[in-house]
């Protein structure tokens, strides 16, 4: 039974779902006006990790996640470099969906952009303003009067009067309190804007979200998922308007994945230390990143370390070396299903690892049940063995279930050569130029080959009479 870590109620919970068998799960997305980067990927990650998990559980998800396509950070940097917002946010869009794919991230079931639902956000602000929870400006701004949700601040765990006695927000001349939000802001010049009872503007960031989950999930469903910085104001105020709006409850489950530090700092660009997941993906796989960030459990912070990558890769490359030449079935081992029917599966293995998965989603204990199966496996030298190939097959699946071990071991091991490294052919031949040498038993010549391999980033293996080798 899956539990959660619910940051609304600040304690680990049962998951039970709106309606048996199917979960509503929202994801804050990006917003789309320049590369994504390190911190972006997690948040990614973990919310695919929960995604595959839940249907592997035998459950119908609904997966919406947003993207923001219309802000002031797309309009000044559109406006920077010479080009239309809508130009600006499909590029990045476009580049978003790549990284996605090089992660292993699914699909979501949704992918709505905010600018597909202006007449939703309209709709909700004017029964906002009906109700007493929002008021029009003389300006053209509309904005969500803070104090008339009695709830306020029970996601963070502040209080209004806390927030306003440290009110640090620049005064707006047009609200009633510093503590309101805009819902609809009055269009500039050459700014995006779409028509509205309060004249033309454009949405706050704030409602996008309750428009858009509120379209495609329904005014109250599952789970509600962000990265922890999300937390207050902007999940706060999506509670405030939704709920003030129905009357019932918003998301029922919150779950929120802690940030990415670099050299445990702060990822900032004023640091010099922001890192796009560009950036990275140019020394590492994506494969790479996945199992770096999978090696912490999603709501403690992720500190970014050259080393905790390389630790990552070899890791890694230690799973697919102990898969190495075992006959795996993967027909129906897919993120979504559960082949133990067909295929010979160690049930121990996965017993402990879906009871790491249901607590909170206890990624670095999966993760160690990865280990051990992999040490098992490296005991058993008949590759195709009953035991062996049950092992390997289950190696496989659980690697699956985390987005991993999804390519042929030997690609992935004989990698690329890079612009120093030997080729394969050329590899090919230096081993069989040592079968050589040690068949006329000259053992130093035998050395020295795998010596030179060895110092250009090659490993030779020696087992049950034949030579393998790998990139380190």
């Amino acid at each position: 039974m899956l539990q959660i870590y619910n940051t609304l109620n600040r304690r680990k919970e049962l998951f039970k779902p709106l309606k048996q068998g199917h979960v509503g799960l929202y994801v804050c997305g990006i917003t789309v006006y320049d590369e994504c980067h390190v911190g972006h990927g997690r948040v990614m990650i973990v919310y695919d990790l929960l995604y595959r998990h839940l249907l592997s559980a035998g459950y119908s998800v609904n997966y919406v996640r947003n993207i923001t396509d219309v802000d002031d950070k797309i309009i000044n940097r559109a406006a920077e470099l010479g080009v239309s917002p809508t130009a600006l946010s499909q590029r990045y869009i476009d580049e978003m969906h790549a990284d996605e794919r090089a992660l292993g991230v699914l699909p979501p079931t949704h992918e709505p952009r905010a600018t597909e639902s202006i007449q939703s956000m309209i709709r909700i602000i004017e029964r906002l303003i009906e109700s007493g929870h929002a008021y029009a400006a003389d300006n053209g701004d509309v904005f969500y009067a803070v104090k008339s949700f009695a709830e306020y601040g029970k996601l963070s765990g502040r209080r209004i009067e806390e927030l306003r006695a440290g009110e640090r927000v620049a005064i707006d001349e047009h609200k009633r309190d510093p503590l309101d939000f805009v819902l609809w802001k009055s269009s500039k010049p050459g700014e995006p804007s779409w028509p509205s009872p309060w004249g033309d503007g454009r949405p706050g960031w704030h409602i996008e979200c309750s428009a858009m989950s509120m379209d495609l999930l329904g005014e109250e469903f599952d789970i509600h998922g962000g990265g922890a910085d999300l937390q207050f104001p902007h999940h706060e105020n999506e509670i405030a308007q939704s709920e003030a709006l129905t009357g019932g409850r918003f998301a029922r489950y919150w779950m929120h994945n802690g940030m990415v530090r670099i050299d445990e700092e702060k990822m900032s660009k004023s640091l010099n230390n922001f890192l796009t997941l560009r950036d990275v993906l140019a020394e590492y796989s994506g494969e790479e990143i996945r199992t770096f960030i999978l090696s912490s459990h999603y709501r403690s912070p992720l500190n970014y370390t050259t080393e905790a990558l390389l630790a990552a890769r070899t890791a890694l490359r230690r799973f697919y070396t102990a898969l190495r030449g075992r006959p795996v079935p993967r027909e129906g081992m897919t993120h979504d299903t559960n082949p133990g029917k067909t295929v010979a599966m160690d049930t121990g293995y996965v017993e402990r690892f879906d009871a790491a998965m249901n607590d909170d989603l206890n990624t670095p204990e999966a993760m160690a049940v990865l280990h051990e199966l992999t040490n098992a496996l490296n005991k058993d030298a008949d590759a195709g063995s009953e035991h062996a190939v049950r092992l390997a097959s289950t190696l496989v699946y659980l690697g699956g279930r985390l987005g991993l071990l999804d390519k042929d071991p030997e690609e992935l091991l004989h990698g690329d050569a890079g612009s120093d490294g030997p080729t394969a052919d050329r590899i090919a031949a230096m081993i069989e130029e040592r079968q050589a040498a040690r068949a006329a038993k000259d053992f130093a010549r035998s050395d020295q080959i795998r010596d030179e391999l060895a110092l250009q980033g090659v490993i030779l293996e020696d087992a049950g009479g034949k030579t393998t080798w790998r990139r380190v």
